[in-house]
């Protein structure tokens, strides 16, 4: 996917996601489209760019929603293999599991993260994907 498409597609792609910098290597882009009720992000993923390990808590509910709308991108859970995503999949991400997502090598990658409404919600950012294993990734 080239720029042209990431700036055709149907929300726009917002600013680089500086807040949550430290937990991405590579770059990504932030535009919230809703933070009441239930928040929902368009996150954008540069080539290679992908979040650490890190886990969905909360007391009650909880978790998150990814829905796939652009470009080519991986999902894991720790101790599983690694699903590649494409635009259409989605992504059910309950509260306690490790897990990261991020863009393929040669793809930019966009998806809704929806933020699934509980009691004390929060996420615990852990270390970077491995890079060799993601290096390793087709």
């Amino acid at each position: 996917m080239v720029m042209e498409d990431i700036i055709k597609t149907i929300f726009p792609m917002g600013g680089p996601n500086d807040a949550y910098a430290a937990y991405f290597v590579g770059q990504s882009f932030l535009n919230m489209l809703t933070t009441e009720g239930v928040p929902i992000g368009n996150v954008t993923f540069e080539p290679g760019c992908r979040n650490n390990w890190h886990i969905h808590k909360a007391d009650k509910g909880g978790g998150q929603i990814l829905l796939c709308t652009n470009g080519r991108g991986w999902y894991q859970e720790w101790g599983r293999e690694v699903r590649e995503l494409f635009p259409g999949d989605v992504v059910v991400i309950p509260t306690g599991v490790k897990h990261w997502h991020g863009a393929a090598k040669d793809s930019w990658f966009t998806h809704l993260a929806v933020e699934v409404p509980g009691e004390n919600v929060g996420s615990e950012w852990l270390e970077p994907v491995d890079k060799a294993a993601y290096a390793a990734l087709k």
